[in-house]
């Protein structure tokens, strides 16, 4: 069954806007009527939110219930994420979005059903509720040292570019690909400028109208981290049992 907020929401913008079951379905390409939806029977697809931002300027964070902004500005480039996913309990999860799956990630943005095969879990943390988050799986040496090839990083999602912070990393999502780097806004202009923190690697500049999200990476999950097991808290730590063993008179 569909969010409950959802179905809200949905059925609120249309009774706004004035129209019918009928008229309403017409308009956003839906078969018939929108009363499935309204009924909870019907998810809402990619296609169909994308329609309501692109006719009416309706946020998708706002119909899924994690933004409190109704209406976008359509006139520039829209970077927010096209589908919101929630668990059995109706609450925001995190996709896991593989290195595999980022390459059909561009493709499918909008398509509903492909983000239902990728694998989800919840944080209960405080940090990790009221926004959207997405894990996705670092491919290459272009961020290291900070993130090494097969880091995860979490990140929330945007929805404006005034959001963008160029001392921040990003989860940047084109036609084509996807990609982890700083970002810069460059003044007057329709481009930004992508850039690494391996110094191999040359910034470049792409349009605006080439990105379809942007992800704010607030954490990483990383592996094989390297330790000394012989460091000096160790050491102190098996010389304490040894002087106990002693007095105890423990062989």
């Amino acid at each position: 069954m569909e969010n409950e907020i959802v179905i809200k929401r949905f059925t609120e913008v249309r009774r706004d806007l004035g129209f019918t079951q009928a008229e309403f379905a017409e308009n956003l390409g839906i078969p018939s009527t929108t009363a499935d939806i309204e009924r909870g029977r019907t998810r809402l697809t990619g296609k169909v939110v994308t329609e309501l931002l692109r006719l009416y300027r309706i946020n998708p964070l706002w119909l899924y219930g994690d933004s409190n902004k109704r209406y976008l500005d359509t006139d520039s480039v829209s970077v927010i994420p096209k589908v919101v996913t929630v668990d059995s309990e109706e609450k925001d999860n995190i996709l896991l979005v593989n290195a595999k799956a980022a390459a059909g990630y561009p493709q499918n943005i909008q398509d509903t059903s492909w983000y239902r095969k990728l694998p989800a879990f919840d944080l209960p943390l405080p940090q990790f509720r009221n926004a959207s988050y997405r894990g996705f799986q670092v491919e290459g040496d272009s961020m290291l040292p900070n993130l090494k090839p097969e880091d995860w990083v979490l990140a929330r999602g945007i929805e404006n570019w005034d959001d963008i912070n160029p001392n921040r990393f990003y989860v940047i999502v084109l036609k084509d690909a996807v990609v982890v780097k700083k970002m810069e806004k460059i003044p007057g202009s329709d481009r930004v400028r992508l850039i690494s923190l391996n110094a191999s690697y040359s910034p470049y500049e792409i349009q605006t109208e080439d990105i379809q999200e942007v992800w704010l990476v607030s954490s990483k999950i990383t592996f094989g981290i390297e330790t000394n097991t012989e460091n000096g808290l160790l050491r102190e730590l098996k010389q304490s049992m040894e002087d106990l063993k002693e007095k105890l008179g423990v062989s």
